[in-house]
């Protein structure tokens, strides 16, 4: 888009589209760009006749009585070019953004968490909102033990000094630096957002080399090994609970490591033949300029898995798996997959803890796919496919490395030179 023109691009107008019961209109903030050609009219508290709007506004010398309206009339137009003129290029939905919120709130970290929030909601990322509250909460937690409030928390005071004492609050408290990371990303991205729409300038980024360093973990790999796999593949359950819960475990391993919520999201129409094909819903709202279908060649497991728990319909658009309801709303549909994931994780445990195993989750599944798939020959690329990752140090994270035994016959062969 363009920057708004000078030649009347913003002014005050009459909107004589509708005379109210009063014999007065309303006045309009009235902002026209020639490129596109755009126009809109913004509602103000404002409402004349036009022989007083005549005298309030396009008159050169208003008199007495009118000027106190003419002042706060021209403070909405300077109020609205001051906020126009920091846009390169204009952008209506941004404009608006800046022109109903408070001056401060651009910065204020509070009000950015909770627009953020709310943003994510709207895009059904219900799990990264909610990573934006806690990590909301525990700066008002640290903002405390500094006798501040979070409401009064800015980005100029989120500082390098600050983030510092930060981590330090927080191991203090006996969190992790895993926890540490994720709430602190959240602020870097805020921070990112807040650059780019030109609430702040560039030099108030904290982070990077010689400022603050996001702290970074090496996460602990979630891999069962081949003797573990066919140990819980034969465990037997003690419940119907533990049963299903096995079963879609084992489901999202045969299955190239499709997560949970993929599974519980996957349509009749998904399924042709002996293949599921499907996009992750993790990826949809955020690569849609990339989006690649994944497809999963289905074993007779995964097929057995399928018909015992499918639902009724077969109607192409009905989901495969009868957890969900196409008519829950994206917060409803969230809680639901949300328990069915604890169900099976409670479950899968009360199996690992009868059979001496490590005690897992429903992310193990996707991991040990994606390291038996490595240990049996498998390239990081074709896992990086079937995993559905657009980056390849993604893909490297999932794997658990090579198990000893393997390590052993590599050593054993590699001066067989026959």
């Amino acid at each position: 888009m363009s920057k708004v023109s000078v030649d009347n691009s913003i002014s005050m107008v009459l909107d004589k589209r509708r005379k109210k019961k009063n014999g007065k209109f309303p006045v309009k903030l009235r902002v026209f760009t020639s490129t596109p050609r755009k126009q809109k009219l913004y509602p103000t508290r404002f409402e004349f006749s036009e022989e007083e709007f005549s005298c309030i506004w396009e008159t050169v010398r208003p008199r007495t009585k009118y000027k106190q309206a003419r002042q706060l009339l021209q403070a909405i137009e300077q109020n609205a070019w001051s906020v126009a003129n920091e846009l390169e290029p204009f952008d209506f939905e941004l404009f608006e953004k800046k022109l109903f919120r408070k001056r401060r709130d651009g910065t204020n970290v509070s009000y950015l968490y909770a627009e953020r929030m709310e943003e994510l909601r709207s895009m059904d990322k219900i799990n990264t909102s909610n990573n934006y509250g806690l990590a909301l909460k525990s700066f008002a937690k640290f903002c405390e033990s500094e006798k501040k409030k979070i409401e009064e928390l800015s980005l100029f005071d989120a500082n390098v000094n600050w983030l510092s004492r930060y981590e330090h609050f927080m191991v203090e408290q006996g969190k992790s630096l895993t926890t540490v990371s994720i709430y602190i990303r959240t602020l870097k991205t805020i921070f990112n957002r807040a650059i780019t729409e030109k609430e702040i300038e560039p030099g108030y980024f904290p982070f990077g080399k010689g400022k603050y360093l996001v702290p970074k973990v090496s996460n602990k790999k979630k891999a069962l090994t081949k003797e573990q796999l066919k140990q819980l593949f034969e465990a037997i359950p003690k419940s119907p609970q533990e049963e299903k819960a096995k079963d879609f475990w084992f489901f999202s391993f045969a299955c190239n490591g499709i997560n949970i919520k993929d599974i519980l999201l996957l349509k009749n129409r998904d399924i042709e033949d002996d293949k599921i094909s499907f996009y992750r819903a993790k990826t949809i709202s955020t690569s849609k300029g990339n989006l690649k279908k994944i497809t999963v060649y289905l074993n007779s497991f995964a097929k057995e898995i399928i018909n015992k728990h499918r639902g009724k319909s077969l109607a192409p658009d009905a989901l495969v798996f009868p957890i969900l309801d196409g008519y829950d709303d994206p917060v409803k549909r969230h809680n639901k997959i949300k328990n069915f994931t604890r169900f099976i994780n409670q479950h899968i445990k009360k199996i690992c803890k009868d059979n001496d195993l490590p005690i897992i989750s429903t992310y193990w599944a996707r991991h040990s796919f994606a390291t038996s798939v490595i240990r049996k020959g498998g390239s990081m690329e074709f896992v990086q496919e079937s995993l559905g990752h657009s980056s390849m140090d993604t893909t490297k994270a999932y794997f658990a490395g090579f198990d000893d035994n393997t390590k052993k016959e590599f050593a054993d062969q590699i001066m067989n030179f026959g």
